[in-house]
């Protein structure tokens, strides 16, 4: 348990350290840089700041190599977090792009750190969720290549602050619900679907659960979505909403099939009383 503690701060710290990247641009008013040269040469000063960072942490944990692993990832996100803060707070066209980044970084840190603070005996890396499979990977891709070309061909496009405004108020809110379900239920949340009921397993209800049955993936539909309506991605936002309904849509079938062996009865009229949360989605149904 102490080391699993351990990782979590790991992670904290590493992910505070990266973020800091933000503060690079304000480099101009120490005086001994001239303004002129932060400005030109930015991207290098942030590429210089990011092997100092990687360079600290892998000094700190040289001899940890389970750490090392945690915090370079954590790291990593942090240093995408403070690039986010700063296309956020810059004059660009690419500050809603920032917000979609500093979202995407803390979504994936806070999967792992949330996972270290209520259920640490089922922490991993993979509770980053940065390899959750090539086609999550491949979507990722799509939406900034996407964004990139309707840039360039329709800069217009990108600069609906308002449905940008709105997305990012659907990304806050699927983030707040997705934290809320992991925290709630402690160590009955896992990040993958278990065929074999632990001891202490027992069926959730309350909370968030008590409005959906299952708020987790109500919170990361939606927040995959407002991402897309961030970035003002009319093509992925689409592709985003029928791939994420799809993909819930099956695990909440084989999740519920698990549930009824492990809770019987109780998950039963847990179902009578509560919707899945997800619009169309029924979950498994038993045949009478």
């Amino acid at each position: 348990m102490a080391q699993i503690i351990v990782e979590g701060r790991a992670s904290l710290l590493s992910f505070i350290c990266g973020s800091t990247i933000c503060f690079v641009p304000l480099f101009r008013y120490l005086g001994r840089i001239p303004e002129n040269i932060v400005e030109h040469y930015l991207p290098v000063l942030l590429g210089i700041y990011s092997v100092f960072i990687f360079a600290l942490w892998r000094l700190i944990y040289r001899r940890y190599w389970t750490l090392w692993q945690v915090s370079s990832r954590a790291a990593f996100l942090g240093l995408v977090f403070g690039c986010g803060l700063i296309l956020t707070f810059s004059d660009t066209t690419w500050t809603h792009f920032g917000w979609y980044l500093v979202a995407l970084s803390f979504f994936h840190w806070s999967e792992y750190f949330t996972t270290a603070v209520t259920n640490p005996f089922s922490l991993q890396l993979d509770s980053y969720l940065l390899d959750h499979s090539p086609e999550y990977k491949l979507a990722a891709l799509a939406s900034w290549v996407e964004f990139t070309v309707e840039w360039y061909f329709l800069p217009g496009l990108k600069q609906l602050k308002w449905v940008s405004v709105f997305g990012l108020l659907i990304v806050m809110g699927g983030e707040t619900l997705r934290k809320a379900a992991m925290i709630t239920a402690k160590t009955n949340f896992n990040h993958y679907v278990q065929h074999v009921k632990e001891e202490g397993h027992v069926l959730v209800t309350r909370g968030v659960y008590s409005k959906f049955r299952h708020p987790s993936y109500v919170g990361w539909f939606y927040w995959s979505i407002g991402t897309q309506i961030i970035l003002c991605n009319p093509i992925c936002l689409v592709g985003y909403t029928v791939t994420s309904w799809k993909f819930f849509r099956e695990r909440i079938e084989v999740e519920e099939i698990t549930l009824l062996n492990f809770f019987g009865e109780e998950y039963l009229n847990y179902q009578r009383q509560v919707k899945t949360g997800l619009p169309f989605i029924k979950g498994y149904r038993m045949e009478l």
